[in-house]
């Protein structure tokens, strides 16, 4: 298995990016650099190597100007090697001296003035592909089985946070030293793109898979630098993110970088221009509206609505789409979800204009009112505060004809059965601003739901009157 992963890294990079799929998420085995000659992660390569660590290297400052780039290599072989954290009393010293090390390679990248040579860069990182391309221990719920439950009772947060990478001692310097090189002014994206290439991205695409939320935020801000420097790379990033998403809704597949991913995915959204590509509206409709699908939404609920409320802003004529997709896929029976559904729908809203308003006033109104006369007086109470909304409430206004007769049952309704008293005090609130918006509609509402009522209750009375006289009947047949 090991020798099949070393082949597939090691294959030659396209000139033209593919957009390929990446590796199930079940499968924990992260993809290797073509750069990279990897020692699996957990194995202890201390007595083998030949770099001695009981006589450690000079500082760059204190060692010869001279001598620079034989240091540096050096200084990169002892960072090459890899150590086993399960047991914190193996190499203590040996590890502290690689600490050491590492966080004087930082410096030494942050604070240097001129381009670092093309075989250094090419050597350092060969040197971070050997520390953070590894394979994943299995994930905390397949080893307990208690995964699934865990979705049932909404404790995603606690899988998320379970799991710290013991080697995060010297991961974290690592990711530090990447992203320093990956943003550095003396980095030269044309000559880097040699090193960075498509398996790199790509391995780096699927640590993000990482239980440890660290690792996860330090890929993110790389991630993040390589979309920004590498042009070349922008296609087969948002390709196999594509790709993730796509697994997560259509095979439910538990991704544990969605949220880092979607946070990426702003960014992207934030350098959209007008008028929007053809792509980029069916990665919105495709992508991020089914992704409020999963049943682990809520560990990336922010991210997702953030995303979606930002095309919206970009381009005002998708809020028709993003409020008719939003009503498709309302939820029936959970309410932490039906709040999240409504804060979103007010953030699209507030965006709205008035044409797309009104092409989406039925339904939309229709689930407005199903959502006023909630048992769940929070999912009431969250609806009813729209009309603390000054822009919504003017859409309102100026459409009041066609939207008081819809959810005009609904509020009177709350006002005679809803067992919260604040939900009643609220609901009188609304029904006091539409008399106000139009006195006359009001009335004419308020009499055709007297009429409905009445006709009701004689409908009622006529059925059991019928049922009696069945009854009677039946007793004198038996008789």
């Amino acid at each position: 298995m090991f020798h099949k992963i070393i082949k597939r890294g090691s294959r030659k990079t396209p000139k033209s990016e593919p957009s390929d799929p990446i590796p199930s998420f079940s499968s924990r085995v992260v993809r290797l650099s073509t750069t990279s000659s990897v020692t699996p992660a957990g194995t202890d390569t201390s007595s083998s190597n030949s770099v001695n660590l009981s006589n450690p290297l000079p500082s760059f400052r204190d060692g010869p100007v001279s001598d620079l780039e034989n240091m540096f290599i050096r200084k990169l072989k002892i960072c090459s090697m890899s150590f086993d954290f399960a047991d914190p009393r193996k190499f203590p010293r040996e590890k502290e001296v690689k600490r050491q090390v590492l966080l004087e390679l930082v410096e030494f990248v942050k604070s240097r003035t001129e381009k670092i040579a093309d075989h250094l860069q090419e050597e350092m990182v060969k040197m971070i592909s050997s520390n953070i391309f590894r394979s994943f221990p299995p994930l905390s719920h397949e080893i307990t089985g208690g995964y699934g439950e865990l979705m049932e009772i909404g404790a995603e947060e606690e899988v998320d946070d379970s799991c710290h990478d013991p080697a995060w001692a010297h991961l974290g310097l690592i990711y530090e030293l990447l992203l320093a090189y990956i943003v550095s002014s003396k980095t030269d994206a044309n000559v880097a793109k040699n090193y960075i290439n498509h398996s790199f991205v790509m391995g780096l695409l699927d640590l993000l898979n990482s239980e440890d939320q660290r690792e996860r935020e330090c890929l993110k801000k790389c991630l993040h630098g390589i979309y920004g420097r590498f042009m070349i790379h922008r296609p087969s990033i948002r390709s196999s993110i594509n790709n993730i998403f796509y697994r997560l809704i259509l095979d439910s597949e538990r991704y544990y970088g969605i949220g880092e991913l979607l946070d990426i995915i702003g960014s992207i959204i934030n350098g959209f221009t007008l008028p929007m590509k053809e792509e980029h509206r069916l990665f919105l409709v495709r992508v991020l509206i089914p992704l409020h699908k999963p049943k682990f939404w809520s560990v990336y609920q922010t991210q997702l609505s953030y995303c979606v409320v930002l095309f919206v802003e970009k381009d005002t004529k998708l809020a028709h789409t993003v409020i008719t997709s939003l009503l498709r896929y309302w939820p029936l029976t959970n309410c932490q979800k039906e709040l999240f559904f409504l804060e979103e729908l007010e953030d699209v809203l507030e965006l709205t204009q008035l044409v797309e308003f009104q092409k989406c006033l039925t339904p939309l109104f229709k689930q407005i009112a199903k959502c006023l006369n909630s048992s769940h007086f929070q999912i009431s109470e969250r609806t009813l505060y729209f009309w603390n909304n000054d822009h919504i409430v003017g859409m309102i206004a100026q459409n009041c004809q066609a939207i008081l007769p819809i959810i005009f049952e609904a509020l009177e309704m709350n006002i005679q059965c809803h067992w919260n008293q604040a939900i009643r005090g609220l609901t009188v609130n609304v029904q006091k601003m539409f008399i106000d918006m139009d006195s006359q509609l009001f009335q004419e509402c308020q009499k055709n739901y007297s009429e409905k009522i009445k006709n009701a209750k004689k409908n009622e009375h006529n059925k059991q009157m019928i049922w009696k006289m069945l009854e009677d009947l039946g007793t004198s047949n038996a008789n």
